[in-house]
């Protein structure tokens, strides 16, 4: 297995260019109008344009309906819809099959009960993305910088494989790994000069920090098996 490195937020030809440079596996575009890193759909369609083929496109929108997906889709022709708000299953299953796209749900952890929701998005969902809880006067579920305890994930199982974000950078990101084992990352504000202004170097930064993270337990992996 190898891991998943995903940058979100991106906004600009220049940053998307250093992600895509990178080898960055998935790049995140954002459709949420409260967000510092929210596209208007003729900037998703340069964007988007400009990746051909060497990541997968990931469409983020939170509680949005058919209709706003649907301008999505067809401006930025996604290959992954991520569903960031409050969306309970039933909306998850229906937005999989209206669309046809495979889905990652994101689910906010702040305590082992939430684990047990998480099983229920599992049933539903391609993909799951564990984020930490907002602030409770926060105007958006992501992109916030923060983090949660990280070993609630020790030794979690999941029926779909699932992604670790929150607060991540280049700095942390190998102990969230060592911690968890997720099999990919999502990184957005850490890798931020400003809000929604993503720096290059950092994201070229965190890109090198999580494969290197990663290589280092793959070879301590097949140590032990030898």
């Amino acid at each position: 297995m190898t891991l998943l490195v995903k940058i979100c937020g991106l906004s600009t030809p220049e940053t998307l260019d250093a992600a895509l440079d990178a080898g960055a596996d998935l790049v995140g575009f954002v459709f949420f109008p409260a967000s510092p890193r929210h596209l208007t759909l003729s900037q998703a369609r340069a964007l988007g344009a400009r990746v051909r083929g060497r990541a997968v496109k990931v469409a983020l929108s939170v509680n949005a309906d058919d209709a706003t997906l649907a301008a999505v889709v067809e401006t930025l022709r996604p290959d992954l819809l991520q569903l960031h708000g409050s969306e309970p299953p039933e909306r998850v299953a229906a937005v999989r099959r209206r669309f046809g796209l495979p889905v990652m749900k994101v689910v906010a952890i702040a305590g082992p009960s939430d684990l047990d929701v998480a099983a229920d998005y599992a049933a539903v969902a391609d993909r799951l993305l564990f984020d930490a809880h907002p602030p409770r006067d926060a105007t958006r579920p992501g992109g916030l910088g923060q983090k949660f305890d990280w070993r609630l994930l020790q030794g979690v199982e999941s029926r779909v494989p699932f992604m670790l974000s929150g607060g991540l950078d280049a700095e942390n990101v190998g102990d969230a790994l060592a911690l968890t084992r997720a099999a990919g990352v999502d990184v957005s504000s850490g890798v931020e000069r400003a809000p929604g202004e993503k720096d290059p170097d950092k994201v070229r930064a965190f890109i090198r920090a999580a494969r290197q993270a990663w290589a280092s337990f793959t070879a301590s992996k097949q140590a032990s098996i030898a």
